[in-house]
């Protein structure tokens, strides 16, 4: 774990406004997403961050959940002048460990270009992906 970063599930030190830029300006599943939408996920859901030692936010994780049984990883974001440090893996590794005392039966995400980086958790492809499906409620 980088020692020189501090990771933290406190949603009121998201810096709503860095992870709404990164997610609407940079990301390729939620661009052009509105504030006021990433500010009711960030509301609704487990927020996971990690932060420099001068305060600043290098990394973001969204985890939707009943807290019993199932949980969605989502909105995964490390800053770009953050990539390469071990960042990624520290926020992983301590989102999991967070939600461990859940005794959650599974936990699911997507990803079109980190599959190496989740494997090293645990994450697979689903044995049968035929049993999943997807309904877009809008555009």
């Amino acid at each position: 774990m980088p020692s020189s970063y501090i990771f933290s599930n406190d949603t009121s030190r998201i810096d709503r406004e860095r992870v709404h830029a990164w997610l609407s300006e940079q990301s390729y599943w939620a661009a052009g997403r509105a504030r006021e939408v990433q500010d009711a996920a960030i509301d609704g859901s487990r927020n996971y961050g990690i932060w420099n030692t001068s305060g600043e936010q290098v990394a973001y994780a969204r985890v939707v959940t009943d807290a019993v049984t199932f949980a969605w990883l989502c909105d995964v974001f490390v800053a770009e002048e953050a990539r390469g440090r071990g960042i990624g893996k520290m926020l992983i590794e301590n989102v999991i460990e967070d939600l461990q005392p859940l005794g959650l039966t599974r936990m699911l995400l997507a990803t079109a270009d980190a599959h190496g980086l989740y494997a090293q958790y645990g994450f697979a492809p689903a044995e049968d992906p035929n049993r999943y499906m997807i309904k877009q409620m809008r555009p």
